[in-house]
């Protein structure tokens, strides 16, 4: 399992978050991943960081899908790919109803079939070849003129049953969040890798992330977790996935603890299927320290 860090987007300037990603790719970690969420824009920031900071692996984890079209969001990756000679890959995800219809005025109707013809339309893009859908939800006809490129690898956010055969099927793979080893093996890898082994598809690439916190006090930092992440217990499909997994909320699945601790819960990751798993490192200053000194140990 390689291990990669999850950066932000929010509160930061572009200078903070290229160092802190520059930083990432000397201490040897495989990947530095954005979320977009309500702060600066991820794939803007990424191609800027593929410009500026040559080897390590990008990533988006995750961009929603309903706010951009699929061109859009196809010439959006295709720049970062770009801009980082062949080092992105794209992940994308439904958000939540909350956000895209409270927030963005827009319909969160029918996501399983939205996710279909998205993807219907994206990957063919992603890989220098013309989109031709129509589709109940998205229509597109179009191809993307660039030169010298290599196609973009997506995977899904996808948590349920359908939406990781829908990944399985079409996507290279799924991005998981607030889900726990139990659930990873149990229901998570087994479900996308059948759908891609009946596809006839590649192993799909299962990038998991968790809040990490090495640390003295683990009471003390499972309360963090709880009052950090709290709003991952509401939103239904994480609340499923903590269900699945016996959690009462996101501070159970946070792994915390001594550096033996957290190093056991890494390893449980790996052992239920995760072939990259993206860290949250949360905590003080000195707990977070301490928690990248561990990873960077297990590189």
């Amino acid at each position: 399992m390689r291990i990669g860090i999850f950066g932000g987007t929010g509160s930061q300037t572009v200078d903070a978050v290229i160092a802190d990603a520059r930083g990432a790719e000397q201490d040897g970690f495989a990947s530095y991943s954005l979320p977009q969420v309500f702060g600066l824009d991820a794939l803007g920031l990424l191609a800027i960081i593929g410009h500026e900071v040559p080897r390590i692996e990008l990533a988006t984890f995750v961009v929603p899908t309903y706010s951009r079209h699929p061109m859009t969001m196809a010439q959006q990756a295709v720049t970062v790919q770009l801009a980082s000679d062949g080092r992105f890959t794209l992940g994308i995800g439904l958000s939540h109803q909350m956000v895209i219809e409270n927030m963005f005025g827009l319909s969160f109707d029918k996501p399983l079939r939205h996710m279909r013809e998205y993807l219907a339309a994206l990957v063919p893009l992603l890989k220098g070849e013309s989109a031709d859908v129509d589709g109940e939800t998205i229509s597109t006809h179009a191809a993307i003129d660039a030169p010298d490129r290599a196609p973009v690898p997506v995977v899904v956010a996808a948590l349920g049953p359908k939406m990781l055969e829908v990944a399985g099927t079409v996507a290279d793979g799924t991005a998981t969040w607030m889900t726990g080893p139990a659930t990873l093996a149990d229901h998570t890898v087994p479900t996308i890798t059948a759908a891609a082994e009946h596809a006839g598809r590649p192993a799909p690439r299962i990038y998991s992330s968790l809040p990490v916190c090495v640390t003295s006090d683990a009471e003390g930092a499972r309360e963090r977790a709880a009052k950090d992440f709290q709003i991952y217990g509401f939103l239904p499909s994480y609340r499923a996935m903590l269900d699945r997994e016996g959690a009462a909320g996101p501070a159970d699945v946070a792994i915390v603890g001594d550096e033996a601790t957290v190093a056991k819960g890494l390893a449980q990751m790996e052992d239920a299927g995760a072939t990259q798993f993206v860290a949250a490192v949360f905590g003080n200053r000195d707990e977070r320290a301490a928690t990248r000194a561990l990873l960077k140990s297990l590189l």
